[in-house]
């Protein structure tokens, strides 16, 4: 990260300065109404604001506590510790963690050097970005949606070990610099940057921690259609994922309210966009590129996703 950015991340807070005084715990009235353990988006965010920046504090723990927006962890430089459900969770440099509405979770005293910032989000604020990202299903997208369908989401975290993916760090910075500073237009170009984070993400699932078992096999299963949606097979995931190919067939079905060729179909779809808008190849080599080797039949099911044909929507 830019070491100007870490410079000003670095600067002892009013905050941190009390604690060093000698303050022995948080001041619960910055972050929370009626002393509750629930950080209000009331106290963090100013009026009319969707999403905030604030570095972490730092040389005291933060007690078991939820809160009513979405909150993004990044470490600048060095670690941070949550607790979440009774789970270890360290987050080292480059790592983004999610926190859904209202989940319970501690962190840890960290020290001078631990460098971290959270974002503080409001659900509607991703209405522009789920927009970009599209219908494919994926497990930041489902994320997403449950916080903006319910305060009481049941995705809890998401983990992405993305130390070294050199774009999404870009956009992360990118991120952090334009909420820092006085940017034209910054509400705008905020959601388009979280977009772009956010479209990135989706191609890493392989960096992708989960919570459990299921969730672990569902990321499985979406990154594998990711990287595999030309060509791959039912037969070939069950053999990844440990399961029978009826079983198999069930928990897609159960976790994403779709089968597994609805799932490849969308995917392949995604990307035929992708290429018409992006791209000088013929529709032909497209639909062969996506995994589709008979035009005649890409041409009909484009038609009845998008309500136009290839050209047409190339043409858009």
């Amino acid at each position: 990260m830019d070491a100007n950015l870490i410079e000003k991340l670095s600067i002892v807070t009013s905050e941190e300065q009390t604690i060093l005084d000698g303050k022995k715990s948080i001041d619960k009235k910055i972050y929370m109404e009626n002393y509750e353990n629930i950080v209000s988006s009331k106290k963090i965010l100013s009026s009319g604001k969707q999403i905030a920046i604030r570095p972490h504090t730092r040389f005291i723990g933060f007690p078991k506590h939820s809160h009513d927006y979405v909150e993004i962890v990044f470490v600048c430089k060095g670690s941070v510790t949550h607790i979440i459900d009774q789970e270890i969770i360290e987050l080292h440099e480059g790592e983004l963690l999610f926190l859904c509405q209202n989940v319970f979770h501690e962190i840890l005293p960290s020290d001078v050097d631990d460098i971290a910032v959270n974002f503080i989000v409001r659900p509607e604020f991703f209405d522009k970005v789920i927009q970009m990202m599209g219908e494919e299903d994926t497990p930041l997208r489902r994320f997403i949606l449950e916080n903006l369908k319910s305060k009481n989401a049941s995705a809890g975290y998401l983990l992405y070990k993305v130390s070294k993916v050199v774009p999404v760090q870009n956009l992360i910075e990118n991120l952090i610099y334009i909420l820092l500073n006085d940017t034209h237009n910054k509400r705008n170009v905020t959601q388009l940057t979280m977009g772009l984070l956010f479209l990135n993400l989706i191609s890493f699932t392989d960096k992708l921690v989960s919570k459990n078992v299921e969730e672990q096999n569902i990321v499985k299963i979406l990154g594998y259609i990711e990287n595999n949606y030309k060509d791959g097979s039912l037969s070939e995931l069950s053999k990844i994922v440990h399961y029978d190919i009826s079983s198999l067939s069930r928990e897609i079905k159960k976790r994403t309210g779709k089968k597994y060729t609805d799932l490849v179909s969308e995917k392949r779809l995604s990307q035929a966009c992708f290429m018409l808008k992006n791209t000088d190849m013929t529709i032909e080599e497209i639909a062969n590129s996506v995994g589709y080797n008979n035009t005649s039949f890409f041409y009909r099911i484009f038609k009845d996703k998008y309500g136009c044909s290839p050209k047409q929507y190339k043409l858009q």
